[in-house]
């Protein structure tokens, strides 16, 4: 089934970004719909603000990591100023990040004003459809074995061994808030869509961006900054927190349904 794009009255949408979006609806099933200049905006914004937002995860690693060796690397006893930093740094990245949010629903925003009629049905996914329970109780799983893990650091008589638990437990935290923004402004930000085909894509870029979130990138390499001073079994703990998480990842991934088939099951039922 197919359909003409819409008339574009924004700015003009480059033509990489419609072969883009072209590739990235063949890759959901959905060859048969032609790419339109809306679609190719809205996937275009969200590779942009999904790019700043692995940015803004990496400099809170790296922030981390820096306020670790700042505070913790010399010969000096523990300092509270670097952990300040570090607090202001992840409440800087979180507006960061709600910027970033507010800039793609803006998008959309002006994406929906362009339509010249609503879907006839909208439907708005609630966490079910958009994240599913497999990957809730997943992102939630990890972020519990990642807080014990680094929790459990601080029961090491060595203090530099607890205070760089700290480091890692605010960075922890900062991560998660990042994620719990992003996830709410996809459960909240409304439905862009005029008929069937685009009502299924909008459901499949939600869905697709709630597995994206529940990959737990930060989770995995925050408490690197323990290794090699922590003591032996708490190394090997963290090793195999990244073994057993990093196989129920592949796992899930391999055994549930694809964006596309959630989207049409969505749809179907709606």
């Amino acid at each position: 089934m197919t359909r003409e794009p819409l008339p574009d009255t924004g700015p003009p949408t480059r033509t990489t970004d419609l072969r883009m979006a072209g590739e990235w609806l063949a890759r959901h099933d959905l060859a048969d719909t032609h790419p339109t200049p809306l679609l190719a905006s809205r996937l275009a914004v969200r590779r942009r603000a999904r790019l700043a937002t692995y940015v803004i995860l990496a400099a809170l690693i790296v922030v981390s990591a820096l306020t670790a060796v700042s505070a913790f690397g010399g010969l000096q006893p523990h300092r509270p100023l670097p952990l300040l930093a570090l607090a202001a740094s992840v409440a800087g990245l979180l507006l960061a990040q709600s910027l970033l949010d507010r800039w793609v629903r803006r998008v959309d925003q002006r994406a929906g004003a362009t339509l010249s009629r609503r879907a006839t049905h909208p439907i708005h996914p609630g966490w079910r459809t958009v994240l599913g329970r497999p990957y809730a109780i997943f992102a939630v799983a990890t972020f519990a074995s990642a807080m014990a893990l680094a929790a459990s650091a601080l029961a090491v008589p060595d203090p530099t061994v607890r205070q760089m638990a700290v480091v890692v437990l605010i960075g922890l935290l900062g991560a998660t808030a990042i994620t719990a923004l992003q996830l709410r402004h996809l459960l909240r930000f409304p439905v862009v869509a005029e008929d069937e085909e685009s009502l299924t894509a909008d459901v499949i870029m939600r869905v697709e961006d709630a597995r994206e979130l529940t990959t737990p990138n930060v989770q995995w390499t925050l408490p690197v900054v323990l290794f090699g001073t922590a003591p032996g079994w708490w190394n090997a703990a963290a090793v195999a927190y990244l073994v057993l998480s990093l196989a129920a990842c592949v796992a899930l991934h391999a055994r549930t349904p694809s964006c596309a088939t959630v989207a049409q099951r969505a749809m179907s039922v709606r």
